[in-house]
């Protein structure tokens, strides 16, 4: 996914993988469960059309101003980059976030608002950019309370990885590489925020029930990157923090063959 523009002031912040089996199937008009809280596919859906509609309406009459009542923008240009799956993304993550700020009592400020937000969050006054400007003072607040974890070359690299999904940062490194590009003290810091962040909501997540439909095959955190040398210039990307892995009763029936080993048959086919 490329990197995406946020106009903030703000520091950085990121979550890196936990792999979840899925135990049960969210009903089939839920698209997550985070313990007894829900969201609805309907819901979900509802706020991606409000954002895409109105952000089309927003550059159709942006255009139209300048080129005449009569023209008309390209259909890419009317598209806002966000899916269906960033909507649940932030959904979730506001849950999880509000929980561990409440059990680790941390203050949370109102730093950001969706005037600071860039075009990349959608039209000022749509749900998904007012819980987009909600998400990042809980961002900023857990990254900033949460002690700063030890770095390791597996922590480091977790990171990196997500910075180069997003193209952020190019690919090819060494673990050597990232050591010495990770070294600096500003990028330092922020690499061992995204590490504590990213255990605090891995033990969350242990904590809670959390489900999701099996059409979002993962879950994803909105984080933010600070270029080093470059104040101001501030990078939107994605890590992932729970991944679905189908269970037994997901995968498609066989018929039982005749087994010469003594390992138990159904035991190789269930999922570790």
């Amino acid at each position: 996914m490329r990197a995406r523009r946020l106009i903030a002031a703000a520091s950085v912040a990121a979550l890196g993988v936990l792999s979840l089996a899925a135990c049960e199937t969210p009903a089939g008009d839920v698209a997550a469960y985070v313990g007894d809280t829900s969201y609805s596919l309907d819901r979900v859906k509802t706020i991606h059309d409000e954002a895409q509609t109105k952000y089309a309406d927003q550059v159709r009459a942006a255009f139209q101003q300048q080129n005449g009542p009569s023209a008309s923008p390209a259909p890419e240009q009317l598209k806002l980059d966000l899916s269906k799956q960033d909507v649940l993304n932030l959904l979730v993550g506001l849950e999880l976030a509000k929980r561990v700020v409440a059990e680790k009592k941390i203050q949370v400020q109102d730093q950001i608002t969706e005037g600071q937000l860039g075009e990349g969050f959608g039209v000022p006054g749509t749900e998904y950019r007012k819980l987009a400007a909600d998400w990042y003072d809980l961002f900023i607040a857990l990254q900033t309370a949460l002690p700063a974890a030890e770095l390791t070359d597996e922590a480091r690299t977790e990171v990196y990885d997500g910075l180069v999904k997003s193209g952020v940062a190019p690919a090819g490194w060494t673990v050597e590489q990232q050591r010495e590009r990770f070294a600096d003290p500003a990028v330092a810091r922020q690499v061992a925020a995204v590490v504590a962040l990213s255990a605090a909501f891995r033990d969350e997540v242990k904590r809670q029930d959390v489900e999701i439909n099996p059409r979002y095959s993962t879950l994803e955190i909105p984080a933010l990157f600070e270029v080093p040398g470059n104040s101001g210039d501030i990078r939107r990307y994605d890590l992932p923090y729970l991944e679905l892995e189908p269970s037994v009763t997901d995968l498609p029936s066989q018929e039982p063959q005749p087994s010469t080993s003594s390992v138990d048959p159904a035991a190789e086919g269930t999922a570790s």
